[in-house]
Order: structure tokens, then C-alpha cells, then sequence
């Protein structure tokens, strides 16, 4: 028949929606004309399909007006994801196949001009797409992309290497499904997940910053930021790179969230199946590049460490714009990128790891060196970051400089598996308790599950009156004070577990 009908998947943000693709054949002056909002790469699928048929040995039909329309008309498409959908519309179309049996599938594939399929961005959000919407279709990708979109459970993915390999699969009679090891070029993948990779820099190859190790552990039980306040080389960005090996594994869900993110950007890779992300931008960072943005909208660094850790080292040399930006998802999870057609939201809950030198020369209070800042100096270096910031990182831990017989003489210190073992106690007694980590607490959830004892309370609020601190920096210092009480696996929030988060609270030195 002259009119046939192809299933696609258009990215928006973090969903993967519909796109049908629709193809008509008519008499009239030779054209191909292609309708539906599309990007420049999607037109430019015009010239590849056109080849890819004709080098695959296929008719191409120069004689017909051929009209593509890549429907909703209002959604943007971009990519060349939808090569192989129109590819297969036209050949539809045209009789070469059976354009019956194509209704139960759905297609992504850039085409290669010999007819070759490549990789696509987002396959793994057209997987979770299909499962979170309970649509039985089958998913044809490209090797590269269906391992990918093969990680959903439930999921039905085949794997095309070529044009010709899913041809083959819908001439007229042939059956539907063809056996796994027919063909070298179709074949159906199992939806097992890989294990996850072990391994990662050790913990114990910090020497001495007994206090700043303590900070990372109550980070990593409940779930807080933290900032890392100390002279060049004392060991911040050490204590940072082996913070995600502190963290607890991530849930199934956890994973595929991580994982769709990754795919989005093309950074998806199967090593890293289920390991915490760790982004570390460099400080030169836009505040588009940390939040996302772009026409259609991408996801930022604050995105891609969702379900991880963004790492800021030289926190004050960013951008003012670009730290600023970060209040919002610290507090809400998410960033909600709007444009005049079309907004996209994308989930950004991670844990900020932040360092900073006290000063521009780096030795401010350091035993070892004397600064040779002046107050003024020091007082704009610092104001570089806003109040507002700094009340929403929730510990602020000093890393003092070690002399060189410290760092030399001292022992390794204690193991990243010892401590993430605690850390994982620590965050299971939280999610018994009340189904998320502390740091999540939020309103009257804060009352409820901190279960401060009344000396414990008492203490608190003459605290808070004498440091003039906010009711955000009040209530962060409660959750603090509520995970150390989980790490000592004690019931209650007492007076030592307050004092102890009192001390993560403190402001930085001006002098």
C-alpha cells in the first residue's frame, strides 16, 4: 500500500515520547519531503536513508512524491534517531515489506550510508519509557544501544548491525520472530544487568584528617553535602575522589535513573552499571553546564551526579551564576529547565562535595605557613560565596595541613570498606525508620523522626539563639544530629549527638 505507519521515540528532557512515523507514496513530480517539527539533523535523514536503501540493495522509489510526517507536529525531533523508522515507512510503503508486522515494534538507528546502524543517545530512556507506561512493543536498536535499553526489567530489545538484518525479519511471510541465532545481525537480548564493578581509590590512602573522615562518614550515612576548607595539598581533593566509595549501593530504580541520565548525554558506559556517579567539573563551568539547559533542553553535571556526587574543587573560583544556581536543586532534587515551546525536568539529587582554600594564597590559620592576605582579601575571596549557599551545605569541616613527619610517619588509616560498612548500617536503620535518608527530612518529618530528647532540644535552641542561625541551618543541624544518633545506633538524638553537629556548623575564619 502507499500509506504506512513506523513507531518511534523523541527524547524531551529525561522522557522518551511517542513519534509515529508516517509515510505516503503518491504520483506527481518526484520529491521527498519530510514534515513534523524536525531539526536539521533529522532532515538531513533525507540523503542517508535515500542511500542506505539504495547500497543495501533495495528499491528506492525515485518515481513518487514521498511525504514523511513525523507526528505530533508540535514536538521537536532532533538526532538521527529516526533514520531507521523512516527507512523502514518508506520501504513499507512501497510493498518491500510487511508494513502489518511492524506494529508491534518500535525503532531508533542512525543509518550509515552503506546501511549500517549506528548508536543513538537515550535508548535507555526509550526502555524505561516502554516500562513505565506498561507498552508491550519490542525495541530495535543498534549494538550499543539495545545493551542498553536490555537493562530495564521486563524489557523485549532485538539488536539490528544493519538495515538489511530488520528487513529481513518483516518480508511478506515471514514470521515475526525469528529464532535468536538466524541471523548474525538480529538477535534478541536477555535483560540481565551486569554485575557491579568494584574497586575505586581506598580511603586509607589518606594519612592523619581523623575529623574530616568522620565528616565524610556522617555524609555518606545521611545523605548531606559537605565543604572541605583547608590549605593547598592538605588532602581535600583526596578525601572528595573517595567519597562515593563510602556511599551505599544503589537501588535497581537508583541505577536506571543514573543510567537513562548518562545515556542522554551518550556517557553511558556497562562498567559503570550501578556505581555511584562522580562529577568533578572544572571551575571554568557555565552555569548552563552545571544545571543544563540548551534548545531542546540537556541535561547539566548537577543531572548527571543524580543518585552520586558532583565534586567542586576551588569552590569560590566558579562562576557566581553558576554557584548560585545550585540553591534550588540542593533543596528540591530536581532543576526544571524552561524555554518558550518547551520545559524539561530532570532529577538532580546529589550530594555536594565542595573545597575551598581559606584565602587566595590557601594559608589562612595554617600552623605550617603564614598567610600573606589581607583582611580585605580574605573578606572578598570569601564573599564570593552567599549566605544562602552556605546554609544550605550542611557540614562545613576544616582539613588542616599535616607536617611533613605526621605525613610520613603515620599508620594507613582505616579501610573505605570499614567504613562504608557503617555507613550502610547507619542508612538502613534511617530508611527502617522513616523510608528515606535524613538528609530528605523535610517539615514535620523533621519533628517526628529527629526524636530529640528534651536536654538534647534544650540545647539546640539555646544554640541557635546565640549563633543567630536560620531555621534552614537549625533544622540541617538536626539532621546532622539525627544521623550521628544512627551511626551509634541509638533510638534517640541526645545532647553529645547535637554537639557533635554544632561543630559542622561553623563559620569560616576571617582572620
Amino acid at each position: 500500500m502507499a500509506l504506512s505507519w513506523v513507531q518511534g521515540r523523541a527524547l524531551l528532557g529525561l522522557e522518551a515520547v511517542k513519534v509515529t512515523v508516517e509515510v505516503h507514496l503518491a504520483n506527481g513530480l518526484p520529491s521527498f519531503t519530510l514534515v513534523g517539527l524536525a531539526d536539521v539533523e533529522v532532515k538531513e535523514a533525507r540523503e542517508r536513508v535515500r542511500c542506505a536503501i539504495q547500497n543495501a540493495g533495495l528499491e528506492f522509489p525515485h518515481n513518487k512524491r514521498i511525504t514523511v510526517n513525523l507526528a505530533p507536529a508540535d514536538l521537536p525531533k532532533d538526532s538521527g534517531r529516526l533514520d531507521l523508522p523512516i527507512a523502514l515507512g518508506i520501504l513499507a510503503a512501497s510493498g518491500q515489506i510487511d508494513g502489518a508486522g511492524l506494529a508491534a515494534y518500535e525503532f531508533a538507528g542512525e543509518l550509515s550510508l552503506s546501511g549500517a546502524l549506528r548508536p543513538v543517545r537515550g535508548a535507555l530512556a526509550m526502555g524505561l519509557a516502554l516500562h513505565t507506561a506498561g507498552v508491550h512493543s519490542a525495541l530495535v536498536l543498534p549494538p550499543g544501544s539495545a545493551e542498553e535499553a536490555a537493562l530495564v526489567p521486563g524489557s523485549r530489545v532485538y539488536r539490528a548491525a544493519h538495515l538489511l538484518d530488520v528487513v529481513r525479519q518483516f518480508l511478506p511471510g515471514t514470521p515475526q520472530e525469528s529464532p535468536p541465532d538466524a541471523d548474525e545481525g538480529w538477535s534478541r537480548l536477555q535483560t540481565n544487568a551486569p554485575a557491579v564493578a568494584a574497586g575505586g581509590p581506598d580511603l586509607a590512602d589518606v594519612k592523619g584528617q581523623s575529623g574530616a573522615k568522620r565528616a565524610l562518614e556522617i555524609a555518606a550515612a545521611g545523605g548531606h553535602s559537605i565543604l572541605l576548607i583547608g590549605s593547598p595539598g592538605a588532602g581535600k581533593s583526596m578525601l572528595a575522589q573517595r567519597f562515593a566509595g563510602l556511599l551505599p549501593d544503589m537501588s535497581t530504580e537508583q541505577a536506571l535513573e543514573s543510567a537513562a541520565i548518562s545515556s542522554l548525554s551518550g556517557r553511558f558506559s556497562l562498567e559503570q552499571w550501578g556505581r555511584r556517579p562522580t562529577c568533578s567539573p572544572h571551575h571554568s563551568a557555565s552555569a548552563v553546564a552545571l544545571v543544563g539547559g540548551g534548545s531542546p533542553p540537556r541535561p547539566g553535571e548537577i543531572s548527571m551526579a543524580h543518585n552520586g556526587v558532583l565534586f567542586l574543587d576551588e569552590f569560590p573560583e566558579f562562576a557566581r551564576s553558576a554557584l548560585e544556581a545550585l540553591r534550588e536543586p540542593l533543596e528540591t532534587g530536581t532543576i526544571t529547565i524552561a524555554r518558550a515551546a518547551r520545559r524539561a525536568e530532570f532529577p538532580a539529587r546529589f550530594q555536594l562535595v565542595a573545597a575551598m582554600n581559606p584565602c587566595p594564597c590557601g594559608y589562612l590559620g595554617s600552623a605550617l605557613r603564614s598567610c600573606r592576605c589581607t583582611p580585605d582579601q580574605v573578606h572578598r575571596y570569601q564573599g564570593k560565596l552567599s549566605g544562602p549557599l552556605m546554609d544550605r551545605i550542611d557540614l562545613h569541616v576544616e582539613v588542616p595541613a599535616l607536617a611533613s613527619q605526621e605525613l610520613l610517619q603515620a599508620a594507613p588509616g582505616e579501610s573505605s570498606a570499614a567504613i562504608r560498612s557503617r555507613c550502610i548500617a547507619a542508612h538502613a536503620f534511617a530508611m527502617r525508620r522513616q523510608s528515606k535518608p535524613n538528609q530528605a527530612l523535610a517539615g514535620q518529618e523533621i519533628d517526628t523522626y529527629g526524636q530529640l530528647e528534651p536536654t538534647a532540644s534544650k540545647f539546640l535552641q539555646s544554640a541557635a539563639t546565640q549563633l543567630a542561625w536560620s531555621a534552614r541551618a537549625t533544622h540541617r543541624t538536626l539532621k546532622i544530629a539525627r544521623t550521628i544518633a544512627d551511626l551509634a545506633n541509638c533510638d534517640t538524638t541526645q545532647i553529645g549527638h547535637v554537639a557533635e553537629a554544632m561543630q559542622y556548623r561553623r563559620a569560616l575564619k576571617t582572620g
